[in-house]
């Protein structure tokens, strides 16, 4: 079913899965090779069809056909900031296969409207398959995602639903974390017996960490990963979910706008998607630094011809792996992944919810340069926010409250701060969230 829904929207992704299951194994120089290659036709279909991009490669010298990765290296860095000041100089509205608009999840406060098509969808879901492959699963195996979901279902969301059982995919709601709602899900999982699990680190250690602390032993036998992802997998988080689950647990790597960047293999390394994805881990002045040490990961996403990411500063800081890959592939290592970190937000009632249930209501809203959501009691919630002075209204503070206030109550007092800046953490990266109440879970009565 998962084939044939593919095919109906148009995407190649089994093609694609089939040649990544081939060329992972190709030499380290042979990617690099089919990178220059992709680099180039990526840059040629820029100069067309984006004209923001078109006049920086045309001020750094560059012949697309002809580009050298020297010559690459002399494309300036872009931003986020960048992307969003430049956003309708760069799309591509006539790219073959449809536009579709997406948003990030606002992990540094600062929601994107951006742009991608078809073949970044079908490319993205088939690196997924070939890391699901590693860990021995096979499209269509059983896997419940513990991810966000609509409070009030539409029409369209019924459908999914419907899609995802014929296509052996169950849908959780991250943004509901109640002691009810989390034996619920425990309950489900043993019924649905999924081969694997998928979903926000932090809501997978959540659920483990209630099973554990109310000594709810889990008998999930067919069990083969459970996959994390959305913002750093710590230690304890992994320690937690691996006890409680009786399963290893696999990281993931990406962000909407960057794209799906690097993968956990049962070998323990973070494998990039080198095929289709350029990673350059740059020091503070845009200089690569040497293997093992910290910098800015900067991506060149090779299937972003519709709005393209070329040397796009993701703000994450990485580390490059000195091992090769241990499975054997030429694809490249990275040994650590530092970068977004979520907290939770409580309702009024107690109920745990994921941060991005408040993220998502701020992030699509014209107008917002920056927030910063703080959580310090039950009762109230801070919201800081950078604006645009010329578009903003009563009606856009109206909207923010009326949302805040279905997703943690209607007894919550919602505070707008207008502000000029909002300071960085040691880390380097903006902390969108920010909870200050010792959070507890009680078995249900």
């Amino acid at each position: 079913m998962f084939r044939v829904h593919e095919a109906l929207l148009g995407r190649s992704t089994f093609r694609y899965w089939k040649e990544l299951e081939a060329s992972q194994y190709l030499s380290r120089e042979e990617i690099k090779a089919l990178q220059l290659d992709r680099l180039r036709q990526l840059l040629a279909t820029a100069m067309k069809h984006s004209p923001w991009h078109a006049e920086r490669i045309k001020q750094a010298g560059i012949d697309p056909a002809h580009v050298t990765w020297e010559a690459f290296r002399q494309i300036p860095l872009m931003d986020k900031e960048d992307a969003r000041a430049h956003g309708e100089e760069m799309i591509w509205r006539e790219a073959p296969g449809g536009v579709f608009r997406y948003n990030t999840g606002g992990s540094t406060g600062e929601p994107l409207i951006f742009y991608f098509g078809r073949k970044r969808q079908a490319i993205d879901a088939a690196c997924r398959m070939r890391a699901r492959r590693w860990w021995g699963l096979q499209p269509g195996d059983r896997e419940v995602f513990l991810w966000g979901a609509p409070t009030e279902l539409k029409s369209t969301d019924r459908i999914k639903q419907i899609r995802d059982r014929l296509c052996n995919q169950l849908l959780l709601n991250a943004f509901e974390m109640s002691a009810n709602r989390m034996d619920d899900y425990l309950s489900i999982l043993e019924r649905f017996q999924p081969k694997c699990i998928y979903g926000y680190a932090s809501s997978l250690a959540l659920l483990a960490e209630y099973a554990e602390n109310n000594g709810i032993e889990m008998h999930l036998n067919q069990l083969k990963v459970v996959c994390t992802t959305g913002e750093p997998l710590y230690p304890h988080q992994r320690d937690v979910i691996r006890r409680v689950f009786k399963s290893p647990v696999s990281n993931e790597y990406g962000a909407r706008d960057a794209g799906l960047i690097a993968l956990e293999s049962p070998q323990s390394q973070m494998i990039v998607n080198s095929e289709w994805i350029i990673v350059e881990v740059l020091d503070e002045n845009g200089f690569p630094v040497p293997d093992g040490e910290v910098g800015e990961i900067t991506i060149t996403n090779l299937t972003s011809e519709v709005q393209p990411f070329v040397r796009y500063r993701t703000g994450d800081m990485a580390r490059w792996s000195k091992e090769p890959c241990k499975k054997g592939c030429g694809l490249e290592v990275l040994r650590e992944v530092m970068g977004r970190n979520t907290d939770f937000i409580i309702r009024s009632d107690g109920t745990v919810m994921h941060a991005l249930a408040l993220i998502y209501i701020l992030r699509d809203i014209p107008g917002i340069r920056r927030f910063k959501i703080i959580q310090n009691d039950h009762r109230s919630i801070l919201i800081k926010i950078v604006k645009e002075t010329t578009c903003w209204n009563e009606e856009k503070i109206q909207s923010i409250k009326k949302g805040v206030k279905k997703r943690l109550g209607e007894d919550v007092e919602v505070i707008i701060n207008y502000v000029e800046d909002i300071g960085i953490e040691r880390s380097g990266k903006y902390r969108y969230v920010e909870s200050n109440i010792n959070r507890q879970f009680n078995k249900k009565s």
